[in-house]
């Protein structure tokens, strides 16, 4: 992750109700960054489309 990503460890489910580990937040490309389980790559989404469809797991 690059100096302008804030590192995070948070767990949030989908609209399917799968749940994604949130690893990072970038700030200048307004996007959330996240793992699936079982998959090896990072995935991102923009940050309002991802409070749309993902609700965190506490």
């Amino acid at each position: 992750m690059s100096e302008q990503i804030q590192p995070l460890d948070r767990r949030y489910k989908d609209w399917r109700g799968v749940v994604v580990h949130v690893v990072g937040f970038d700030r200048a490309g307004d996007r959330v960054i996240f793992m699936r389980t079982g998959y090896p790559h990072e995935c991102a989404q923009p940050t309002e489309q991802f409070r749309r469809k993902f609700t965190r797991v506490l």
